[in-house]
C-alpha cells in the first residue's frame, strides 16, 4: 500500500534508526559482553584437575568419566556428580538450592555438581559424568525452557494492522466516488491518500522510542533482551522475589549477641577460638570479632557438626550448639553459635542474613502498587523478618526446590497476573523463564546469570521502581506520538480524499511528519528519563 516515495523513506529513515541506537548501545562495553541465554556450561570451568598417578591433568569437562579422582581447590566449582574420598568439604549449594549456608560433608557422601567448595582442597571419585550430573538434568528439564513461555504480541502490531485495514477501506471508497464523479481525480486522490497514511510515524515512534529507553536503561546498567520487555514490565501486577542473592546479599552475614553481655577481652578470647577453626560460621564469627591482639589457645578441640572447645588463656571457652556447650538438649534458634566460658553458659550469635541496603526502601515503593511475593530455597529463619518488611499481604514460601518455583509462577498466570521474576541462581532459572519477565541479578557483572529477560546490577536494585516507571512512561509516550500521527492522518486524508491535496505535496507533508514525531518521542523519553536521574 506504500507507494515508491513512502516506502523508500521509510527504509532510510529505518536504517538511519537501526544505526544511530546501534551506534549508542555499542558505547557501553558491558552491554557487548553480556549474554541473555547463558546455560550451565558458561557456570563451570573450562578444564578441571584430574588425579592420574598422583599428579594433577588439566582435564577438559567433557572427557571427564566415571571412576576418575577429581581434585576441587578452595573457591573451586564441583563440575560433576561424585563420592567425597579425601578432605572435608564446606560446599556452598546457594546458586542450586538457595540455601545461604554451606554444607559439611565427610568422606563417604555424595557431592553434587554446581557446589562450591569454601575451605580446603577435596577429593572426589566421579560416579556421573558432567552431562548427566543433577546440575545438567536440572538445567535441560523440558519444563526450564524457553519456549514454554508464550509471548504476547506488542499493541504496536495490532494498531497497525487495524491502521492498515482503516487506510485501504477510505482508498477503496475514495476510488469508487471518484470513478464515479470524477475520474480525472481518482489516481491522485488515491496516490495522495496512500502517501499521507503511510504508516512510517506510528511504526518508527515505537521503534525509536523503545530503543532510547534500552540505551537509558544499559547506561545505568539495567539491560533488557528486547524492546517487548519493556511493554512486559510495565504491564506487570505481582512482583516475585528469590531471597539468598537477590534480596540479600551473600558478600555479608549479620551478626548479633543475646545474653549476659561479654566484655571486650571475652569477645577478643571468643574470635581467638573462632579463628582456630575452619567452619564458616566459625570464620565469619571471628571476622565480626575481629581483634589484632595475639591470644594463646591451648588443647582446641573441634566436633565436626557440634562445635569447638579450647583454653583461651587458660580459661575454657565452647561454642557450637546448645547441646555441646550446655549437655542439654538442643535448642533450635535458627542459624546460632552459643558461647560458655568454664562451662557457665553465656548466650549465643545469632546469624542472620544480610540484607541489602536498598530492599527496604524498595520494598515500601513496590507493595503499594503490586502483589509481592518471596519464594526461597532457605529455611524458615528470616519468615518474621521478611513478613515485617513484606507486610501481611505478602505471600512468604521456604524450602522451595526449582520446580516449586515454578509451578508458583504458573498458579499466579493462572489467576491473570502478570509476573515480574527476580532471582539469580539456577534455583531460579525455571522460574524466570516461565514468568512474564525474568529479571536476574548480578552481584558482579562478570557473574554467572541463569537466562532471562534482563539483568541488573545488584547495586541498581535500589532505582527498580524508576526502571519501572520509566517502562510505563515509555507505553505513554507511543501512545501519545500514535494519537498525533492519527490526528496528522486524518487532518491529510480529509483533503486527500477530496482531490485538493496533490501527491508531491503529500510526499512533503509525509516525512516531515515522520521527523517530527520521532523528535518528539525522542525528546519526550529523554526528558523523563533525566528527570527521573536515571
Amino acid at each position: 500500500m506504500i507507494s515508491g516515495t513512502g516506502g523508500g523513506y521509510f527504509d532510510s529513515m529505518t536504517g538511519i534508526v537501526f544505526f544511530m541506537l546501534a551506534g549508542r548501545i555499542l558505547q557501553d562495553k558491558t552491554y557487548r559482553q553480556l549474554s541473555f541465554e547463558r546455560d550451565y556450561t558458561s557456570y563451570f570451568p573450562i578444564a578441571i584437575s584430574v588425579l592420574k598417578e598422583e599428579k594433577e591433568i588439566p582435564t577438559a569437562l567433557p572427557d571427564i568419566k566415571p571412576g576418575d579422582t577429581l581434585l576441587i581447590h578452595n573457591e573451586e566449582l564441583i563440575p560433576a556428580d561424585g563420592i567425597l574420598t579425601k578432605g572435608k568439604a564446606f560446599i556452598d549449594y546457594s546458586f542450586v538450592t538457595g540455601e545461604s549456608l554451606p554444607v559439611l560433608k565427610e568422606v563417604g557422601e555424595l557431592v553434587y555438581a554446581g557446589g562450591k567448595q569454601t575451605e580446603g582442597n577435596i577429593e572426589i571419585l566421579v560416579v556421573k559424568e558432567v552431562a548427566q550430573s543433577y546440575l545438567t538434568k536440572l538445567w535441560n528439564r523440558d519444563e526450564f525452557k524457553k519456549g514454554g513461555k508464550v509471548k504476547n504480541a506488542s499493541f504496536v502490531h495490532l494498531l497497525s494492522r487495524y491502521f492498515t485495514y482503516i487506510v485501504l477501506t477510505i482508498a477503496t471508497a475514495t476510488a469508487v466516488y471518484w470513478q464515479i464523479n470524477d475520474p480525472e481525480k481518482l489516481w491522485p486522490a488515491v496516490t495522495s491518500i496512500f502517501i499521507i497514511a503511510c504508516p512510517c510515524a506510528l511504526l518508527l515512534s515505537n521503534t525509536f522510542t523503545n530503543g532510547n529507553i534500552l540505551r537509558i536503561l544499559g547506561r545505568n546498567h539495567f539491560y533488557l533482551r528486547n524492546a517487548e520487555t519493556i511493554e512486559n514490565m510495565a504491564k506487570a501486577t505481582h512482583i516475585v522475589f528469590d531471597k539468598t542473592g537477590t534480596l540479600t546479599t551473600m558478600l555479608h552475614q549479620q551478626i548479633t549477641y543475646e545474653g549476659t553481655a561479654l566484655s571486650l577481652y571475652q569477645q577478643q578470647q571468643v574470635a581467638a577460638l573462632a579463628a582456630h577453626s575452619t567452619h564458616p560460621l566459625s570464620k565469619a564469627l571471628a571476622k565480626h570479632l575481629e581483634t589484632s591482639k595475639a591470644i594463646e589457645v591451648t588443647g582446641f578441640k573441634e566436633i565436626t557438626g557440634q562445635g569447638i572447645e579450647g583454653l583461651v588463656n587458660g580459661d575454657l571457652l565452647k561454642l557450637g550448639s546448645y547441646s555441646f556447650v550446655t549437655g542439654n538438649t538442643d535448642r533450635q534458634l535458627g542459624t546460632s553459635i552459643f558461647i560458655s566460658i568454664e562451662n557457665k553458659l553465656c548466650g549465643y550469635f545469632l546469624f542472620s542474613n544480610h540484607y541489602r541496603e536498598a530492599v527496604p526502601d524498595l520494598i515500601n515503593k513496590l507493595k503499594g502498587n503490586y502483589r509481592l511475593s518471596v519464594l526461597s530455597g532457605d529455611n524458615e529463619a528470616e519468615k518474621m523478618n521478611l513478613q515485617t518488611l513484606l507486610g501481611k499481604r505478602a505471600t512468604l514460601l521456604f524450602h522451595q526446590k526449582p520446580e516449586d518455583k515454578l509451578q508458583y509462577i504458573k498458579h499466579l498466570q493462572q489467576q491473570g497476573e502478570k509476573v515480574m521474576m527476580i532471582g539469580d541462581g539456577l534455583n531460579d532459572a525455571g522460574a524466570l523463564k516461565q514468568s512474564d519477565v525474568g529479571i536476574a541479578v548480578a552481584e558482579q557483572t562478570n557473574n554467572f546469570t541463569p537466562s532471562s529477560d534482563a539483568i541488573i546490577e545488584a547495586k541498581q536494585l535500589s532505582r527498580l521502581t524508576r526502571f519501572i516507571q520509566l517502562c510505563h512512561v515509555n507505553r505513554n509516550i507511543v501512545i501519545a506520538s500514535f494519537v498525533l500521527s492519527i490526528v496528522y492522518n486524518i487532518i491529510g486524508l480529509f483533503f486527500a480524499v477530496q482531490g485538493t491535496l496533490s501527491p508531491l505535496i503529500a510526499a512533503i507533508l509525509m516525512p516531515s511528519s515522520s521527523l517530527s514525531i520521532l523528535l518528539i518521542t525522542f525528546g519526550s523519553s529523554s526528558l523523563m528519563a533525566r528527570r527521573m536521574k536515571l
